[in-house]
């Protein structure tokens, strides 16, 4: 073998496959989701991923269809936090 043949360290780490994990655990995925959909700012994701992982899923689900139907301008990624705190005080909802 010649000296051409090998690769350099370099060159071993700059084909390395750029991949990324998937998420662990539903929740996970489902927070993802909700962070691009409604463009959670950056200093909010970990408030996603909380609400996503200590409610159910279903309860999450509907908070953010009810926020894409009824927030058509504004941050909605605040109106779903609203939603979200609902459900501890559900007597709280303006009619």
């Amino acid at each position: 073998m010649k000296q051409a043949d090998f690769l350099s360290i370099g060159d071993v780490f700059s084909k390395k496959k750029d991949t990324k994990k998937p998420p662990a655990h539903q929740w996970q995925d489902l927070a993802l989701n909700i962070i691009k959909e409604l463009s959670v700012p950056g200093f909010k994701r970990n408030s996603v991923f909380k609400v996503c992982k200590d409610n159910p899923r279903q309860f999450i689900e509907t908070c953010l269809s009810d926020t894409k139907e009824l927030c058509k301008t504004g941050s909605k990624w605040s109106y779903f936090f609203k939603l979200v705190s609902l459900k501890d005080n559900p007597e709280n909802i303006t009619k």
